[in-house]
Parts: C-alpha cells; structure tokens; sequence
C-alpha cells in the first residue's frame, strides 16, 4: 500500500525538506503541497490524499480549523488521517488540534525517521503523540483535576458503550471514525458524546478528552 501524504506548512524549506525525506522512502509519495490551510482542505477534497502533514501557525485557515474541516467531511476526504507537525507542542495546542479530530501530533523538532513512522502509524489508523505532546496533555489534565474533597471524575457513571466511544474519543478519532469502527451512525456517536459530556460535566471535546485521562485511563505511549 502506497501512503499518499500532502505537506501543508506555510515555509517552503519546511514543505521541501519535508518532501526530500518522504520521497526517499519505500511505499510513501508526496501527493502535493499546501501554503495554508485553505489550500489543504481544498487538495484534500480533490481526492488522492491518505495521510495530512499540518502545520498550526498558517496564515488565513489554520492547522486547527482544516483539520476540522477534513476530518468532520468524510464525504469529500474519508479515511483521511491529519498528522500535526509543528514547533508548538503545549497544552492547549495538543487539546485543540486532538478534538479536531487529528490522530497524530509531533514537534518539528522530531528525527525524519519519527515523521516517517508516524505517517505509516496514523495512515494504518492509529494514533501517536509525541513524548513532548503527551507530556503537554498530561500537564493540562493534571491542572484541571478537581480539589479534594471533591472526588475526580469517574468513568464508571457512564454506560458500558458511552465509555467505549469516550476512550476512542480521547484517541483523537472523529464521530465518522469511531462510528465507522463501532458500525453506528456519525448521530449516535454525537449522542453518546453528548450524553457523557452530561455526565461528567466536561463543556465540550477537548475537557471531556482531559476529563477522561484524569479518571487514571492510561495515556498513549
């Protein structure tokens, strides 16, 4: 299987080292270039895009709203896997760009062979974060963790199935994935994230990721 990967960084040395070591290795092909963000949902809603190389910090569209923009149309882009690549490894950064559906998340920093693998990774449809990342979303969950006395949040105040989406969830997979992996709709999905969100009183995607991490789930590696 050949893993077809769009480059979407706003420098064009970044876009250019990154297609000199794709290029060079067996079963991956640079399938194009993106300058912003707008320009990636639009390559990746022309078709023949497997994996998103996604810069954050680009000017007009960013990282963060056409991540969401290529993972929440799986009309026009399914299967699509975004990997962010980018030199702002905090927190909040980590948090925004996982509810937005991203599977992958690696500083710039990272080796070639850690880029090169981690596009293989999410492109067989699993997750990875960078140690840097993980340390980030753990430092965030560990911030927002309630005060004795009162107890943290416990998973166990949800439904058997509302725990299972919850946890693919905090995988970083959008409704259409997880639907796609359970066999429901994209609708029950929504319904059963809405319905935990409820229960443990997390405002939205990202709170309920860290609300599911602070309840002692153990976190990628």
């Amino acid at each position: 299987m050949t893993v077809r990967v769009l480059i979407a960084d706003d420098q064009a040395l970044i876009r250019v080292g990154l297609r000199g070591v794709l290029d060079s290795e067996q079963g991956i092909v640079v399938a194009g270039e993106a300058a912003d963000g707008a320009a990636a949902v639009r390559a990746v809603r022309a078709g023949g895009v497997d994996v998103v190389l996604m810069d954050l910090r680009m000017p007009g569209t960013d990282g963060i709203a056409a991540t969401r923009q290529i993972t929440e149309d799986p009309g026009a882009s399914p299967g699509v896997a975004v990997l962010v690549l980018t030199t702002f490894e905090t927190d909040g950064n980590v948090l925004d760009a996982v509810a937005a559906g991203a599977r992958g998340y690696l500083g710039k920093d990272a080796d070639p062979e850690a880029v090169v693998e981690a596009v293989r990774v999410v492109a067989r449809g699993h997750s990875l974060l960078s140690p840097k990342a993980m340390a980030a979303l753990a430092a965030r969950a560990s911030a927002v963790s309630v005060p004795a006395p009162r107890p943290r949040v416990e998973l166990a105040a949800l439904t058997d199935r509302e725990r299972e989406i919850v946890l693919l969830v905090a995988t970083g997979l959008s409704n259409e994935e997880i639907a796609c992996r359970l066999s429901i709709s994209p609708h029950t999905v929504k319904t059963h994230v809405n319905r935990a969100m409820a229960k443990l009183g997390t405002g939205d995607r990202a709170a309920l990721i860290v609300a599911v991490y602070d309840s002692g789930v153990p976190r990628p590696r």
